[in-house]
């Protein structure tokens, strides 16, 4: 009895140790919808694409990332709060967006602020980007990968004006983005802001409901705003940043391994964004003069000491951290 017992229990010992040899499932990959109001034709609706081919690349089968374009998700706007109620991955999302939440942020939607996309990349990939997203993580719930390079808005009018300074904006129906930060802008610039949905933009251009609307040259071509508009003011009055976010809850539930490739993945998206939009508008003046447009140049410092002397008499300037603007005007 004796020797049978410790015979079966080699036995049971053997068949325990092939109970443990059983496959291994990959575990289901990271879904990740990412949401943006941009049109397939504009380079940060491409950089998305580079996104997810770049991940799939380093990390093959781990994510499935879905690009909604055309603000068909969530609507241009309402995705940081999607993302803080779980609803949403990811999103493209502007500082203004930011600026509803964190007022601080503000100094980022101030014109004439930041000088051009080298200074943009050397201020957020910096100490002070890093203050600036540690604040979206700590009270929004929303991790920034990355700051990309939109563009530098210019005016965009229906019919053609002799606009020199804010004062010849006066009464032009200027569309903006629908928050206060982008409203505040449009007052600043002398025109009469009034918020409209992009998607809306085409038409309320075609139909007069709106007399212009400011956005950088190469979105003013992917839009095809030109068809519907007659004149460009370069007043180049935002160097203007798209972010590339996350929702905590999202970046949390990565691994170590995982966070390094997305990271790797934004960066390769952010300098793909950055080095072609910056080539398309050196072309695109050109560009839009060959489609009928006129082209002026305003007096840029007019604009600058307006506005400037509207933001930093505004309540907006009394939620900048005390030296901000003397600590981004020094980042070389």
């Amino acid at each position: 009895m004796h020797r049978f017992t410790r015979r079966t229990l080699v036995a049971l010992a053997a068949v325990l140790g092939l109970a443990t040899v059983v496959p291994t499932f990959a575990a289901d990959p990271v879904k990740i919808r990412i949401s943006t109001p941009a049109v397939e034709s504009d380079w940060h609706a491409k950089m998305l694409t580079v996104f997810k081919d770049a991940l799939e690349e380093s990390a093959p089968g781990e994510f499935d990332v879905e690009i909604h374009l055309n603000g068909t998700l969530f609507k241009q706007g309402t995705e940081p709060v999607a993302m803080q109620r779980g609803n949403l991955e990811m999103a493209m999302i502007s500082a203004q967006d930011i600026a509803n939440q964190i007022p601080a942020w503000s100094v980022f939607t101030a014109g004439y602020l930041v000088r051009d996309p080298a200074h943009q990349i050397a201020v957020f990939d910096g100490e002070i980007g890093q203050e600036f997203f540690g604040m979206v993580e700590q009270d929004m719930g929303i991790k920034i990968l990355t700051a990309a390079y939109l563009g530098t808005r210019q005016l965009n009018l229906r019919v053609e004006k002799d606009v020199q300074t804010p004062a010849d904006l006066a009464g032009v129906k200027l569309r903006m983005p629908g928050s206060d930060t982008w409203l505040f802008l449009g007052e600043a610039l002398g025109a009469n802001p009034l918020p409209v949905a992009f998607g809306e933009i085409y038409t309320a251009l075609q139909t007069g409901a709106i007399d212009g609307q400011d956005n950088p040259l190469p979105t003013v071509r992917a839009a095809k705003f030109y068809e519907v508009t007659k004149q460009i003011v370069l007043t180049g009055h935002l160097v203007d940043g798209i972010f590339l976010s996350m929702a905590n809850n999202t970046w949390a539930a990565l691994t170590d391994e995982q966070k390094e490739k997305v990271m790797a993945a934004a960066k390769a998206a952010r300098d793909f964004n950055n080095e072609n939009r910056i080539a398309d508008e050196a072309a695109l003046v050109g560009f839009l003069e060959e489609q009928g447009l006129t082209v002026t140049t305003p007096d840029v410092e007019a604009f600058r000491s307006t506005v400037q002397k509207a933001y930093l008499e505004s309540d907006w300037s009394a939620s900048w951290p005390a030296g901000i603007v003397d600590r981004i005007n020094a980042v070389e």
